[in-house]
């Protein structure tokens, strides 16, 4: 969907720019920018977000709606018989769309999971590395099944052929528009709730980490993306460094 074609349908539906940036995530400010023409070459994701708001089978507060009748009472049932082209979790009985990533949030979350793969391996660690798609079935019930980016698993017990039964030990998501709520609220509540040891959120419109170590009582611990961050549930002896993606998030952000 272009702008023009966002523009139409915002006159269609009468949404306010501000209504606009509660139901799509993206900031009012880039909004305002995009439809004004001041942004030529607006992100793929932004626009992702904004499409969805906009398309006639996918359009409420950071996520698709299915069928309001029916949200909240969905289950692992509902979640195998959507095509395999649609890409959702399902939290608490909710369906929720996931855009397609971009190639920079693929690029950040396929170095991140590189970096811990090498340090499990290189000490012949019990965990297993773990990056998206892989079905996690967090509360070990039939209303939930998320698909974080990258995780950390230990212990096999938890290992199925389909993907992952309970909680992992380590969590991380990078951030996008259309899942910026999600993942600062949402999922924070679940994945602390669930026994995830520990979550980071990674936000590269702001250059900053979010750290949320459980067992740790300075939580969380915000870090800049200029120096190493020392991984909790290793005590610091693995810490992911950061100056090839702070490179590539400024490359893209002077390429806007």
């Amino acid at each position: 969907m272009t702008v023009e074609e966002m523009k139409k349908k915002k006159q269609e539906k009468g949404y306010t720019y501000a209504q606009m940036a509660e139901l799509s995530g993206v900031p009012l400010g880039t909004i305002q920018k995009i439809f004004s023409g001041e942004t030529v070459s607006p992100r793929y994701d932004t626009l992702r977000a904004l499409e969805q708001l906009f398309s006639d089978v996918s359009m409420v507060k950071e996520a698709a709606v299915y069928n309001a009748h029916t949200q909240g009472n969905y289950t692992l049932e509902d979640y195998y018989a959507l095509p395999d082209e649609r890409r959702v979790e399902l939290i608490d009985g909710y369906f929720y769309d996931m855009s397609s990533p971009t190639f920079l949030h693929q690029k950040i979350a396929g170095e991140i999971h590189r970096q811990i793969a090498n340090f499990i391996m290189d000490n012949e660690g019990n965990c297993q590395p773990l990056v998206a798609p892989v079905d996690i079935q967090l509360d070990c019930d039939e209303k939930t099944m998320v698909q974080p980016d990258v995780a950390i698993l230990c212990g096999e017990d938890k290992v199925r052929k389909w993907g992952v039964y309970g909680a992992p030990d380590f969590v991380l998501e990078v951030i996008s528009p259309s899942t910026k709520r999600k993942d600062y609220t949402k999922k924070l509540s679940k994945y602390m709730n669930a026994g995830v040891r520990e979550y980071w959120i990674l936000d590269s419109y702001q250059m900053k980490l979010l750290v949320y170590f459980f067992e740790s009582e300075f939580c969380p611990a915000i870090h800049g993306l200029d120096k190493p961050v020392p991984v909790g549930i290793y005590d610091g002896k693995l810490e992911i460094k950061f100056e090839h993606i702070y490179q590539w998030i400024e490359k893209e952000t002077k390429e806007m």
